[in-house]
Parts: C-alpha cells; structure tokens; sequence
C-alpha cells in the first residue's frame, strides 16, 4: 500500500513545518511500514543546525520515524480517528550524516502492541546505509 503526503495526512495530525514524511512506499496496517523523507535545503532546522555544516538532527530523524510508526498503527481499523504519542527511545544510534539532497528512506516494524501501548523497531538509511536505527515507544490515544 502506498500513500502520498495527503493521505498521510489524513492519517496523523503532523503539518508542515514538522510533517517529516513526504511518502509511504508499502505498508502493512499495524505492522510494517516504509517510506522516505527527502531532505531539502529548505528545511527550517538547517539555518542553525549548522549555518556552515548543514545537518539534519539527529532527533528530527527518530520524530520521522516515529511519525511514520504513527502512520502503520493509525491505519489499523481500530485506531482510526486517534492519535500516536511518542512515549520513548531505546538503542538510539546515529551512524551518519543525513544532509540536504538526500533521501532519508525510512523504515519501522511494529514489534509489540499491549492495549495501547506498544513498541517500533525503526532506522533510517542514505543510499543504503544506517543513518540512524532505534526501539520507540508510544502509546494510541
């Protein structure tokens, strides 16, 4: 299943400046999930995340992962209508940069689910290699 930033957002409540998916590549509802994020020069963070070195943050990366986390959970039958909550981080690593002009492809596996609470298995890759990999937390609300 595909979708577009405008089913995406008809799915989680996230706007632009902070709608950090731009496209979901193929989904099972409530448990798997890719997409990609392509990091333009534009965003607002890079004026000051670093004026002469431009860097995504390393926590706009694990809110991209969560957002589409977010997504996969809130297109289960169930969850319609309801909202994500970030609840926590676990094993954040960051391996490499991610800069304007890549395509930050996004991945996330529902691994638990209990009542309203569950866990994601999430990273974030640049041409194939792991920018960014964690466990998140959140809860559905």
């Amino acid at each position: 299943m595909e979708l577009d930033i405008k089913q995406i957002m008809e799915i989680i409540p996230h706007r632009q400046p902070f709608l950090l998916i731009d496209r979901v590549t193929e989904m099972v509802p409530g448990q798997s999930i890719k997409g990609y994020k392509n990091v333009s020069y534009n965003e607002p963070y890079f004026a000051g995340h670093f004026p002469n070195e431009p860097i995504m943050p390393g926590v706009l990366q694990l809110e991209a992962l969560a957002q589409l986390g977010a997504v996969a959970v809130l297109s289960k039958e169930e969850n319609k209508g309801k909202t994500a909550y970030f609840a926590g981080v676990n094993n954040a690593k960051f391996k490499q940069k991610v800069v304007p002009g890549d395509c930050l492809e996004l991945e996330c596996q529902i691994i638990k689910v209990k009542g309203p609470l569950g866990v994601g298995a999430v990273k974030a890759s640049v041409n194939g290699k792991v920018a960014c990999q964690a466990e998140i937390s959140f809860m559905i609300g």
